[in-house]
């Protein structure tokens, strides 16, 4: 327990009858830094990425990364994964600009600096996204997001969506382990 409680930055504090007391909440400052400095740079890297791949891709012939099984192909896609809903466009747009709207609203009670790397990685990907969507053609909500990293028999994404996917696992694994953005760790 010690040592979850020095990783997630709650040491425990001795009381004056000897117990372990509550230990007073450090200030989420730097979480919440971590948190808006990885989503800065998973916003900027999607978006460098992407202006790269319009100016130096598009409609032309995909480039081979690794022969056939990665090829770095420039598509446009209004729908979601694997091209699924494109003609629901706006509703992903909302969906995206909810998402932003939750973490900031989270980022208050964070206390994780796990935490704060999954939902920076989060953002910055729904952010990435989220831009695509309201300047891309063919308009306001409804642009095309543009992916290109093409793996063999599967679907073509981008730095985005591998920031929104990374952070979702590291999610799930916190959970998993009991570990709250709160800082507390629990068994279940």
């Amino acid at each position: 327990m010690a040592e979850a409680e020095r990783i997630i930055g709650t040491p425990d504090v001795e009381g004056a009858d000897g117990q372990a007391a509550p230990a007073e909440r450090p200030k989420g400052k730097r979480k919440i830094a971590v948190l808006f400095a990885v989503a800065v740079v998973a916003y900027l890297l999607d978006l460098g990425s992407k202006m790269l791949v319009v100016a130096r891709l598009e409609d032309h012939e995909p480039i081979e990364v690794i022969g056939d099984l990665l090829q770095l192909n420039a598509i446009r896609n209004a729908g979601a994964a694997f091209g699924i809903g494109e003609a629901f466009t706006v509703i992903f747009t909302i969906i995206a600009a909810t998402v932003i709207v939750v973490i900031a609203r989270l980022a208050r009670k964070l206390y994780s600096l796990p935490w704060a790397i999954a939902l920076g990685l989060l953002l910055g990907g729904a952010l990435g996204n989220l831009t695509d969507r309201i300047f891309r053609s063919p308009g306001i909500f409804k642009g095309e997001v543009v992916d290109f990293i093409a793996p063999k028999g599967f679907a073509v994404f981008n730095l985005a969506d591998s920031a929104i996917v990374c952070g979702g696992i590291l999610i799930v694994i916190l959970s998993f382990r009991g570990l709250d953005p709160d800082g507390t760790l629990h068994k279940d």
